[in-house]
């Protein structure tokens, strides 16, 4: 017990340090008494699983609270990089993590807490040495931004065999864009793959018939007076739509309206979009496609104008490949460190999910549009 007092008031002496060194307080004069109102220590708090300290503490009143983010690097040269601070206008918590994101986090699908998850997405390694992991079906629609060799194409090569080692082919369908012909290739005769596209002229018919996909849904649902896909009878699968590089699209008017669509009704009919971009893009992210793009994995970037495109100012700071800062409606910029796979790996673990000897798959990248519009009508008896 009096070992504890003595920690916390040495942790406190620290936090005090830099309130001090940093000048971050308002100052007072009366008569001939003149000095500085730092801010209130509430309390600290030691996690000794997670290898981290919070404290807790307030400002005085007549502080700017942009202080407290304009200094931060007062509080880093104290602590250390490993530091977050959340707050508002009057109450701070600042959580010192001991531990440090290890370089490399290889990935092991056997070791993700997935239950209870519709359909899983796995962000990586937090610096409390947690993985999060979340719903897409409750956190719909996933931008991955980063510059070549930042970790962002890795992130997709462990998203996608999540998704396909997660939910059968009968529960899930993923529509594939690879405008690089760099990527997807791997994945091209997977069951729960629907088709291989590479160009503007192939994703289009592909788009139309996921718009129509989406308006049965939507008949259905008006059928059966639900919200959701899920609530229906017979539930038809989900349907992931991926596109990497989507910025070399920003010309295509048509097209990028209907995945715009899609990120805006997508949710409830079951249709959800995966986006990835090596350089951000005003045109690209602008007005409702961005806003309803709930997730965002900000790899390393350019500069700061950039990382605020993507929607996570200091990703142009991180050092480390594979780094991230990811934000959700749940969490607000956490360092994360991706799950690392290389292609043999992800080839390994998509070989039991390849289709049958003999069996194509319904869509290919050299396949007629005409094929595309009508290839699935074994989809429309199930919604039927």
């Amino acid at each position: 017990m009096i070992n504890e007092f003595i920690r916390k008031q040495q942790a406190k002496m620290f936090l005090a340090k830099v309130f001090k060194d940093g000048d971050i307080g308002i100052s007072y004069s009366y008569g001939k008494n003149k000095g500085m109102i730092y801010p209130k220590i509430k309390s600290v708090r030691f996690n000794q699983d997670n290898q981290s300290v919070k404290y807790a503490f307030s400002l005085p009143t007549g502080l700017d609270p942009k202080e407290i983010k304009k200094k931060e690097y007062c509080f880093k040269q104290v602590f250390g990089n490993n530091i977050e601070i959340k707050g508002d206008i009057k109450h701070f918590t600042l959580t010192v993590y001991v531990s440090v994101l290890p370089s490399v986090l290889e990935y092991n699908y056997d070791q993700f807490d997935l239950k209870g998850l519709k359909l899983p997405i796995v962000a990586g390694m937090d610096l409390n040495g947690k993985i999060i992991a979340y719903d897409m079906v409750k956190y719909p629609h996933l931008l991955i931004a980063g510059e070549t060799g930042s970790g962002k194409s890795t992130q997709l090569r462990s998203i996608i065999p999540t998704l396909i080692q997660s939910l059968p082919p009968d529960r899930l369908q993923l529509f594939l864009c690879d405008l690089k012909r760099s990527e997807f290739h791997i994945f091209r005769y997977v069951e729960h793959v629907q088709g291989l596209f590479v160009s503007p002229e192939e994703i289009m018919p592909m788009l139309l018939y996921l718009e129509k996909v989406m308006k049965d849904r939507g008949d259905l649902l008006d059928h059966h007076e639900v919200a959701h896909i899920d609530d229906l009878p017979d539930q038809p699968p989900y349907i992931v739509l991926c596109i990497d590089e989507v910025a070399l699209l920003k010309k295509e008017k048509k097209l990028m309206s209907i995945v715009e669509d899609i990120s805006a009704i997508g949710r409830a009919l079951g249709v959800f979009l995966i986006l990835s971009m090596q350089r951000p893009d005003r045109d690209v992210l602008d007005g409702k496609l961005k806003n309803n793009l709930t997730v965002r994995m900000g790899f390393r970037c350019a500069d700061l104008i950039n990382s605020r495109i993507i929607g996570t100012p200091g990703s142009e700071k991180l050092k480390v490949d594979g780094r991230m800062l990811l934000k959700t409606p749940k969490h607000d910029l956490v360092e994360t460190q991706a799950p690392y796979v290389d292609i043999d790996g992800a080839k390994s673990i998509l070989e039991g999910y390849r289709c049958p000897k003999g069996k194509k798959p319904k869509y290919g990248h050299s396949e007629k549009n005409e094929d595309i519009i009508d290839m699935d009508t074994n989809i429309f008896e199930v919604l039927d």
